[in-house]
């Protein structure tokens, strides 16, 4: 799917991860997060880096699940486990009142995407993982979460089909091609409107 991927990410980027193969992307941030671990190669963060993130195919999170969201969400809860404090992380995530004792087994995709979201929140990370996160989420999800991303301080590396959230967020894009990656320092539609660049796509695919 992918070879000789060679970069470094700087504090702040926004980095929007491309490929033809959304496989490849897949896999790309199943290695990031070790969820992968068959491959060649080796990458490694900074020390003061944390690290969360919301995987394309989240069902792991939930499968086998018998409880209600506070008791699920509390489980990623490394400093305070209160009640209160983790119903505080739903409620961002609009679950409110009875809804935060709602068993995981009969969540929505929508839910689970905003139960994955309360979860980043919680762990308070500077570096955050985005595999098609917009998948379930209605147009005001979106858009919310599109300006949580241009505003959050960290950095971001991210994979979507929303084009508007793509051409928003990114600052730089790296495409992961079977001969290598293709890495510039643009926005999105500079990227795809670049005949330098399509002629590199050209034959990075060829």
């Amino acid at each position: 799917m992918f070879k000789n991927i060679n970069f470094m990410v700087n504090k702040g980027d926004k980095i929007a991860i491309l490929s033809q193969n959304s496989l490849a992307t897949a896999a790309f941030y199943n290695v990031l997060t070790g969820r992968e671990k068959d491959y060649t190669g080796d990458f490694k963060f900074g020390i003061t880096i944390s690290v969360a993130d919301i995987p394309n195919d989240n069902s792991q999170y939930f499968e086998g699940k018998d409880m209600n969201l506070v008791d699920w969400l509390r489980e990623y809860s490394n400093t305070d486990q209160d009640e209160q404090f983790v119903r505080s992380f739903l409620g961002r995530m609009l679950f409110s009142g009875e809804e935060v004792l709602k068993n995981v087994k009969v969540l929505s995709g929508g839910e689970k995407m905003r139960c994955m979201f309360s979860q980043m929140m919680l762990k308070h990370a500077n570096l955050l993982l985005f595999d098609e996160p917009t998948n379930h989420l209605d147009l005001e999800s979106i858009t919310a979460l599109n300006n949580g991303m241009k505003d959050f301080k960290g950095t971001i590396l991210f994979t979507s089909r929303d084009h508007a959230l793509t051409e928003s967020v990114a600052t730089r894009i790296i495409e992961i091609t079977p001969k290598g990656t293709i890495d510039k320092m643009m926005s999105y539609d500079d990227y795809i409107n670049s005949p330098d660049v399509q002629a590199l796509r050209a034959e990075m695919y060829k």
